[in-house]
């Protein structure tokens, strides 16, 4: 078969949610399936760490596609093209935009459609952007992948499609994560907040991810806590960030907060595994990879009991109404005093984690593919 990928968002050193699933989950197809032929569609100069294999043709397609009008001429006229000139089996997106010009058959993977229930949380056009085009991406999509049974249920409740039509794709985790040695831990709790044990949050700064309630909830937790504990934040700001700023500036303990900006997998992993516990509270997910990626590490969890969240942790993390502040600093103050609780929350994420491997993602979004292909009479699938 001849394949063809979107891979815009394989960026060297800026890998983030979906870039990783693309990335970890490309990889093991592309090589598991030497007999197959892979175009990776980049729309700007590609890195060769992404090219997996000898059965991968790279090709650039202009414009660069990062604003919702340069998306549309993307997919629409240069992906489009493409797809027809080469005579393409099937399309793969990992990020669920597609073409709605072309009549190969194609695989949306759409993590989650947070911007369907939370459009206040986004910049106007790029809100615009996803609520008009991705319930006609649903539609268009041959099938469908998505990284939770939650999400499978909302996408295919809000935009009206068969369940039959949406498989599930666990993220997995990157094996770099893992328990630390103490002498580690020491050292980069020193490097980070002068040897303190830290709370640590991971994600973007966009509203869903609810950085300003968990600084209120941080600051909350040191008026009632004496111990000095400290709050890293990883991450950079995507966008409305405004109540951040505000909700920092208005902090008691605002000097034991740690903006750390975007870190690469190596330092990151050290960071994730010297903290105390994450606190990973949106208020909506499709999944959550710090959420495996912490119990990779062996470190407890504060997660938020919405959406896809309860799903993937299940017992594996202290759940807390990511709305009220008074919750989240609740959970604070019981991880920090005690130590029983901590030991079980790391147990029962060590068994958890167990569930979540990269090579059954890619497993299923082959699985996909191949189901794709026998539909519709796909020749040497």
């Amino acid at each position: 078969m001849k394949i063809a990928v979107n891979t815009r968002l394989l960026l060297p050193n800026r890998l983030e949610g979906i870039g990783w699933f693309t990335y970890e989950t490309i990889k093991r197809i592309v090589q598991n399936h030497p007999e197959h032929q892979f175009y990776f569609l980049f729309d700007r100069p590609y890195s060769h760490e992404f090219i997996f294999g000898e059965n991968i043709t790279p090709v650039v397609l202009p414009p660069q596609s990062r604003h919702p009008i340069l998306w549309y001429l993307w997919f629409e006229f240069s992906v489009t093209r493409f797809l027809r000139k080469n005579h393409i089996d099937i399309f793969l997106s990992p990020d669920g935009y597609l073409s709605l010009q072309t009549a190969v058959p194609s695989i949306a993977v759409i993590h989650d459609i947070n911007f369907a229930h939370h459009p206040e949380g986004m910049p106007w056009l790029v809100e615009r952007y996803f609520n008009r085009f991705f319930p006609l991406f649903a539609k268009k999509a041959a099938h469908v992948v998505t990284v939770s049974e939650y999400s499978k249920l909302d996408i295919a409740t809000t935009y009206h499609l068969p369940p039959n039509k949406i498989s599930v794709a666990y993220n997995g985790v990157n094996p770099v994560y893992k328990i630390l040695q103490h002498q580690e831990v020491n050292a980069e709790r020193e490097m980070q907040t002068d040897g303190c044990p830290y709370f640590l949050f991971v994600g973007a700064f966009n509203p869903r991810k609810n950085v300003a309630r968990l600084l209120k909830a941080f600051d909350l937790f040191r008026s009632k806590h004496n111990e000095q504990y400290k709050l890293v934040i990883v991450g950079e700001k995507m966008f409305k960030t405004g109540d951040i700023q505000k909700a920092y500036h208005e902090m008691t303990y605002k000097d034991e907060v740690v903006f750390t900006g975007r870190l690469n997998i190596d330092r990151l992993q050290k960071v994730m595994g010297s903290a105390f516990a994450l606190v990973f509270i949106p208020y909506f997910e499709g999944f959550g990879i710090p959420l495996v990626e912490a119990m990779s590490c062996g470190i407890p969890i504060i997660a938020s009991n919405k959406t896809a969240i309860p799903e993937i942790t299940q017992d594996a993390a202290l759940q807390v109404d990511p709305f009220s502040i008074e919750d989240i600093a609740a959970a604070m103050v019981k991880l920090a005093t005690n130590p029983t609780l901590v030991n079980h929350l790391v147990a029962k994420g060590n068994q958890r984690v167990k569930a979540f491997s990269w090579n059954r993602t890619a497993e299923e979004v082959w699985n996909a593919i191949i189901l794709v292909a026998q539909e519709n009479k796909i020749p040497n699938a």
